[in-house]
């Protein structure tokens, strides 16, 4: 017994020893020792208390991209859920100080160094808590000898170091790390757990080519089932991340072979399911979502599976199958509360065969059941819009889309639909103000006796729905209480347990104090009045604007009824009988018209509907400017795809507005000037100038009448016109000239030569003594004949241009210079200014 005493005493004493001793100075079995049972012990906990948070909290997301296959495993880009709920882990904030030293990246003689890590900063995540875990129990408890680690405990630490840093999306951290384990322990017979968290470091680098080497070099290693059971998973998703689905499925194939647990094989199932109907294999999907179904854990993932199973049915003879099918399925226990998704399934199927009223009814079904999921809600309201969509019917499509919205939980899709959505809200705002100014002036143009009789049937169909109205509202209040004396169900003051004080709780407190229910709340406000600033009056105050919104502010009509509102005056006395008032509400129809024609093509890419929009509004006689926009939009829709179609709009522009930009685009379609002339009627135009200049007037005005003649579409016909008027004033007198000069103000009243022409004409139809000038602007005497002298082109002195110098085609017209000559003229005292308005 005394010797047994000693012995003890001896082995204590010993251990205090090794205790007292600096962290280097340990033998590598005390040190394994205290560090398995201390600072990894706990760097191991964190890890896993963070991966079973995110498991328990996981989401599948059903809607797009895949399924993960392991719930905790965020890091694969793609394959991510949406929402997680997770904890904070983006290592970007709050990350704790390791002292300068990050031994991840450290070389095995600073590791043997000794130094001190910092605990975690206050606030830090449980994965960054992990982290320092387990940097401390590399820099305090490693024993290297000739740069070879011989505590085994440290190669744990290195594991959780690397995981907890991939999971923070440290990739390249965990590489570091990664790299000073292989110095460290080259031959540890783990060391393919480490690389298989090095190929998965570099497939969240997206280096998913350097990622496969990686794990196809370990296939081709005899390593322990429980790393093929990782590797494979890992390997599968980067496949898939690699656009290598074939060999992403023959991995599937293994992952299902090597795994045990039922749960994850369920799960590969349905990713390999998944990727089969993607690439349009349905009877080799079937059967994997079929596993799916048979290996599922929880109704959840039991519910999707039969909805998948439904969706791989795409032919007239599968679909009556597997419709039975369904409707049977969702008859039974528990799959009774899912009879929506069931619905809904049944209406993709309806929609994949091409039986379109078939799936609006079953979407319609759909909404009428209660469901769990509202995602599944905003789906059938999205399928019926597009469905209306799909028909061109934008306006109704519309209105379905924004009740999607509202219930949609899924953030990229509700993205996706809200673009879609806001183009349709532009397009209802042309379509409602079409629609009013037509419904305005078909009444204008009605006898009064007309009149009333449309507004007596209106006021007759408008006291029928009040009275079903009013019928519905008292039926619903006394099936809710207020008439059997049960206020507790509607009234504040009552008894049931959902007062404000413990909304969404179990337990009496404060509202603001618990955010879950706070952050519940809104998303139901939200659902219900939309977003609402905070203003008196709130629920009167506009919210997010709708279909029905904007439908109401176009049309005039307002929630609060008029106490008139059943007498005809009432609606008579508002038809405007002005003509102006008229005029503009046409006007403003036709612009409406146009815009709604262009964005049918802009925004929809629907060229039929926008080509007939357009038609309608040419033949509705829109003023100029509207009707050259419309046929040129026709045209240039068309022109090359459907050339029959755009033909009816180019022959207006060539006949009634032949000289126009819009008519020389088509004319020439394709040439790089809008306004181009052809070469030979410009070398026509450069000789007659030049006659002009050397004053032979007689062969010039024969020059340029043979060219009108020979081109009389051509670009530069008003240039000639207007040349051919100055050698008239030449050779025939000032009368013929100012008749020539008026054909070509009513000709060409917007072009350049339009407008210079009308100058012309207010000067030689005064009385006033026209005085010209010099190119120096100094007074010269008047022509014996009194007829108008053209000066050289580009002579801003003279008090009217010429055409223009052929070098130079395009109108140089320069008010400035002429508002410069009336100042010299008036100096001059030869004749009074003439005020030209200023641009």
């Amino acid at each position: 017994m005394k010797k047994n005493i000693l012995y003890i005493f001896i082995s204590a004493l010993l251990f205090s020893c090794g205790i007292n001793k600096r962290p280097e100075a340990r033998g590598k079995i005390l040190k394994g020792f205290v560090a398995n049972n201390n600072t990894l012990f706990n760097a191991k906990d964190a890890l896993q208390t963070e991966l079973d948070n995110r498991a328990k909290s996981h989401k599948d997301n059903f809607y797009s991209g895949y399924i993960p296959l392991l719930k905790y495993n965020e890091v694969v880009e793609g394959l991510t859920p949406i929402n997680p709920g997770f904890t904070n882990n983006n290592g970007g904030s709050q990350v704790p100080n390791f002292g300068g030293r990050n031994p991840g990246g450290m070389s095995p003689a600073d590791l043997n160094s000794s130094g001190s890590s910092s605990p975690p900063v206050k606030g830090a995540t449980i994965l960054e808590i992990a982290e320092a875990k387990a940097l401390k129990t590399i820099q305090h408890y490693s024993v290297t000898r000739k740069g070879i680690e011989k505590n085994d405990q440290i190669f744990d630490a290195y594991i959780v170091l690397m995981k907890a840093r991939i999971y923070q999306h440290k990739a390249l951290e965990a590489l570091d790390a990664y790299n000073s384990l292989k110095l460290l322990m080259p031959k540890d017979k783990r060391m393919p757990l480490a690389t298989i968290y090095q190929g998965l470091a570099y497939s969240q680098l997206k280096d998913y080519h350097k990622a496969n080497t990686i794990f196809s070099d370990l296939e081709k290693q005899d390593i322990s089932k429980k790393y093929q059971r990782l590797l494979t998973v890992f390997h599968a998703e980067n496949l898939i991340l690699f656009g290598k689905k074939e060999l992403a499925i023959a991995q599937l194939n293994k992952a299902f072979e090597v795994n045990k647990d039922r749960p994850l094989k369920s799960r590969i199932s349905f990713l390999k399911g998944q990727l089969q109907m993607e690439m349009g294999k349905n009877t080799e999907a079937r059967e994997s979502f079929l596993n799916a179904y048979k290996y599922a854990n929880d109704f959840e993932f039991e519910v999707k599976s039969q909805i998948e199973i439904a969706k791989t049915y795409n032919s007239k003879t599968d679909y009556e199958g597997a419709k039975k099918y369904l409707e049977n399925i969702s008859k039974k226990g528990t799959y009774a509360s899912r009879k929506n998704e069931f619905y809904y399934a049944l209406g993709i199927m309806a929609n994949q065969v091409g039986k379109k009223d078939d799936a609006l009814a079953f979407f319609k079904k759909s909404l009428k059941e209660k469901g769990k999921d509202p995602q599944i809600k905003g789906l059938d309201y999205y399928e019926i819009g597009k469905h209306f969509f799909d028909k061109d019917e934008y306006i109704a499509a519309g209105v379905y889309y924004d009740s999607a919205l509202v219930v949609m939980t899924h953030e990229p899709t509700k993205n996706l639909l809200r673009e879609q959505s806001e183009n349709i809200k532009k397009l209802s705002k042309n379509y409602y103000l079409i629609k009013k100014n037509d419904s305005i002036l078909a009444l204008s143009k009605m006898s009064e006796s007309q009149r009333n009789a449309y507004f007596q049937t209106y006021i007759d169909k408008l006291k029928a729905k009040e009275n079903i109205a009013e019928r519905e509202r008292k039926q619903k209040e006394r099936s809710e209480g207020f008439d059997s004396g049960d206020f507790g169900k509607n009234s504040i003051f009552g008894s049931g347990g959902n007062n404000f004080q413990d909304f969404g709780t179990s337990t009496k407190g404060f509202y603001f104090n618990n955010t879950n229910t706070v952050a519940k709340g809104v998303s139901a406000f939200k659902q219900i009045w939309g977003d609402r600033g905070l203003a008196d009056n709130w629920r009167f105050s506009a919210k997010m604007a709708s279909i029905s919104d904007m439908k109401s502010t176009a049309l005039g009509t307002t929630t609060a009824p008029d106490p008139r509102r059943y007498e005809t005056s009432f609606y008579v006395e508002k038809i405007p009988t002005d003509v102006n008032t008229l005029s503009n509400l046409k006007k403003e129809r036709d612009t409406a018209s146009l815009g709604l024609g262009m964005m049918y093509e802009n925004l929809f890419s629907n060229r039929p509907l926008a080509t007939k929009t357009l038609y309608n509004l040419v033949d509705n006689q829109p003023e100029e400017d509207t009707m050259l926009k419309a046929l040129y939009q026709i045209f240039a829709m068309n022109y090359e795809k459907n050339p029959e179609i755009a033909e009816r709009a180019k022959q207006k522009l060539l006949t009634d507005y032949p000289y126009t930009s819009y008519a020389e685009f088509a004319r020439n379609p394709r040439g790089n000037n809008f306004v181009k002339s052809s070469e030979v009627v410009e070398k026509a135009y450069t000789d007659a100038y030049n006659l002009y200049k050397d004053e032979q007037f007689a062969k010039s005005k024969t020059l340029v009448e043979k060219t009108l003649t020979d081109f009389p579409k051509d670009a530069l016909v008003p240039k000639l016109s207007l040349l051919n008027a100055l050698l008239t004033g030449k050779l025939s007198g000032k009368e013929v000239m100012i008749l020539q000069l008026e054909q070509i103000v009513l000709n060409y009243a917007k072009t350049p030569e339009g407008l210079k022409a009308k100058e012309m004409l207010n000067y030689l139809k005064s009385d006033l003594k026209m005085q010209m000038a010099d190119q120096h602007g100094n007074p010269v005497n008047n022509n014996q004949n009194n007829n108008p002298v053209a000066p050289p082109p580009n002579n801003n002195g003279g008090l009217f241009n010429s055409p223009g110098d052929p070098k130079n085609f395009p109108n140089r017209t320069k008010e400035e210079a002429i508002r410069k000559r009336q100042e010299k003229l008036q100096s001059a005292n030869d004749m009074p200014t003439i005020a030209l308005p200023k641009k």
